[in-house]
């Protein structure tokens, strides 16, 4: 298994806040969608805009590789949103951990664990490193409140 790590973010929410509408997918899904114009470059922008969500699912357009879907497989709250990849190439799991910084404000990274050859490491390191990071910042633009 490789492990991606991204940076951790302050977020001016209670971690519960942040929590509740995280482990929503649903509403995570209008979130991506819903995010400030200036805080997404606009190659990226498209293909937010394609994200489907249920309550327990969501799906991102995965270019030539196709569609990756996560399905949400485990939520501790307020401190932990897992959630695993169905029918992608390779095993995947993302988690997102929660800490609460004190009333008003928590931090949160996100760790992407995925099952790859050690000959693929390589090549998919800088993007599956650069995917946690954007998550990351992503979730620093959310408006929780």
């Amino acid at each position: 298994m490789a492990n991606f790590k991204s940076e951790e973010v302050n977020i001016n929410a209670p971690a519960q806040q942040v929590f509740d509408k995280m482990s929503n997918l649903e509403d995570l899904g209008e979130l991506i969608k819903n995010a400030p114009e200036d805080q997404i470059p606009d190659d990226q922008r498209q293909m937010l805009e394609q994200v489907t969500a249920t309550r327990d699912s969501i799906t991102f357009p995965g270019g030539p590789a196709g569609n990756i879907t996560l399905r949400l497989a485990e939520a501790v709250s307020p401190s932990l949103i897992r959630m695993v990849g169905q029918g992608t190439p390779v095993p995947l799991t993302l988690s997102m951990h929660i800490t609460t910084v004190n009333e008003v404000q928590c931090s949160a990274y996100v760790d992407i664990d995925i099952k790859i050859p050690a000959m693929l490491k390589p090549m998919v390191s800088g993007p599956l490193q650069k995917m946690a990071d954007q998550f990351s910042q992503m979730l620093r633009s959310i408006p929780f409140n």
